[in-house]
């Protein structure tokens, strides 16, 4: 399956995903899609890196040609208190957004 097209479903459903980022597997709860400078972003907080908690909950960007081995997990998120639908970086940008 198209990894766009899993990211799109998961933050539709609100699910999270894995996926390999810069040599490191993360679990995913993924936020908004957006374009920057022409490219895919996605804003996720990391649940798992490399499968342990982070030491710091924050909303990090991945840049969507960065990712391989994407999949479904299925597990349900609640939108994180850090996520700002109304920022600026996302004005005219945004492609898709958690509810």
């Amino acid at each position: 399956m198209d990894v766009s097209r899993i990211i799109l479903e998961s933050i539709a459903r609100k699910t999270c995903i894995e996926a390999n980022y810069n040599r490191t597997r993360f679990k995913l709860a993924p936020h908004i899609l957006y374009t920057r400078h022409g490219e895919a972003y996605l804003d996720a907080v990391a649940e798992l890196r490399n499968g342990e908690p982070p030491r710091e909950v924050k909303l990090g960007s991945f840049k969507l040609t960065g990712f391989t081995g994407v999949t479904k997990t299925g597990d349900a998120f609640t939108p994180s208190s850090l996520y700002e639908p109304g920022h600026v970086r996302y004005e005219g940008t945004t492609l898709f957004a958690v509810e």
